[in-house]
């Protein structure tokens, strides 16, 4: 209770004195991600992308200076993400919070942002509901209903009746539970049976073979980013799932290190996604250029998209506001944001404050040699469903 007295204390005296730091010549962006542990690559990803558009764009906007701030989060640790938003704001004097992988992370670091009422950009974190926490929040990512709701409704359209469901135990695997099977089970589909397994170090030979023994038409897997994507999908290699079972999944399952882990038992895998390096289109293409001669030969993915957009976001907001960072006057100017990304045209919604995108549904195919995601079917313009029913 002292330190939460102390922390809000310290947030209302940062309010008093809000006027003065709007004089500075200095904008500062605190980012806030799992830099180290199992959750440090996807915020690598995302922050070469945002080096990559700042390189580009360059590090002035409305004719001031932007700064970057990064604090290490080390993981899934709210009251970490809470503490570092808080000392940022207070300590740091950031004019914009960011970053933002893993939702546990984001919804406490959103009631700092609703306190301060600070603007605040999730590039990552999924779970529908981390926009209702703050009314300075802004998501350039997905929602997972976004992506899982819709893909529930395509596969049963696309003649599939019966699914098993695998996702990680927590908000966006819950997420993905619940959407696939609304989107499915609406459209007429049958859920033969489900299973959620611990986001930390979980065994997924058993929870596979627990699958494979129901013998289901099909299997609907998430698990988040990192790590985990190349585990399962050598645990669905070894445990034998064959083309009789068709695989669907998050675009996590299939991303680079995942497909080159299962070989060819990925062939043929379809998942739903917002996001791929392979997209075709001329954007697209000079951003992958652009990021493969920047690291190495590294792919973007959706983390990178997250903060390349970002970013753009970001640096659009300062320009309608002409450099002013009070939150009242970006989250204004963020409202009804349009622009074409590298993922195709997308927009922040004005009510809900997330992204309005296409979502791409694609199969692992070999071609020239090498297995990749294809694009062979899309839906346009898709808001997300869980907070438009939370309108009714």
């Amino acid at each position: 209770m002292y330190t939460l007295l102390i922390g809000l204390m310290s947030l209302a005296a940062l309010l008093l004195v809000a006027p003065a730091a709007h004089a500075q010549q200095t904008i500062k962006i605190g980012l806030i991600m799992p830099y180290s542990g199992q959750f440090a690559d996807p915020s690598t990803q995302m922050d070469n992308a945002i080096k990559l558009y700042m390189k580009q764009k360059g590090d002035t906007v409305a004719g001031k200076k932007i700064e970057v701030i990064r604090k290490d989060s080390g993981g899934v640790a709210p009251d970490v993400a809470k503490r570092l938003a808080q000392e940022l704001i207070v300590r740091d004097k950031v004019d914009i919070l960011a970053g933002f992988v893993l939702t546990p992370n984001t919804l406490a670091a959103g009631d700092v942002s609703a306190e301060a009422k600070k603007f605040m950009v999730v590039m990552n974190a999924a779970t529908a509901i981390i926009t209702t926490k703050s009314p300075y929040m802004v998501r350039t990512s997905a929602t997972v209903p976004q992506l899982t709701e819709t893909f529930g409704t395509w596969a049963r359209k696309s003649g599939i009746k019966q699914v098993y469901t695998m996702v990680s135990d927590f908000g966006p695997g819950h997420d993905a539970e619940q959407g696939f099977q609304r989107g499915f089970k609406e459209a007429g589909g049958e859920i033969v049976g489900s299973v959620r397994f611990p986001l930390a170090n979980p065994d997924f030979s058993a929870f596979v073979q627990r699958a494979k023994d129901v013998n289901p038409e099909s299997i609907f897997i998430f698990v988040p980013g990192g790590v985990q994507p190349a585990a399962i999908g050598k645990a669905v290699a070894e445990r034998g799932i064959d083309a009789r079972t068709k695989v669907l999944g998050m675009g996590e399952l299939t991303e680079d290190e995942a497909r080159k882990s299962m070989g060819d038992a990925a062939l043929g895998i379809i998942t739903v996604y917002h996001y791929d390096h392979n997209h075709d289109s001329a954007l697209n293409r000079n951003f992958v250029k652009a990021f493969n001669a920047e690291y190495g030969g590294r792919n973007p993915n959706i983390y990178s998209i997250g903060g390349y957009d970002g970013m753009h976001l970001i640096y659009e907001t300062l320009k309608k506001t002409g450099g002013a960072t009070d939150g009242d006057a970006l989250i204004a100017a963020a409202k009804g944001l349009r622009w074409e990304s590298p993922r195709g045209p997308v927009a922040i919604d004005p009510e809900t404050r997330d992204i309005v995108q296409t979502v791409y549904i694609r199969r692992v195919e070999k071609v020239g040699g090498q297995l990749l995601n294809v694009e062979f079917d899309k839906i346009e313009n898709v808001k997300d469903p869980f907070k438009a029913r939370m309108k009714k």
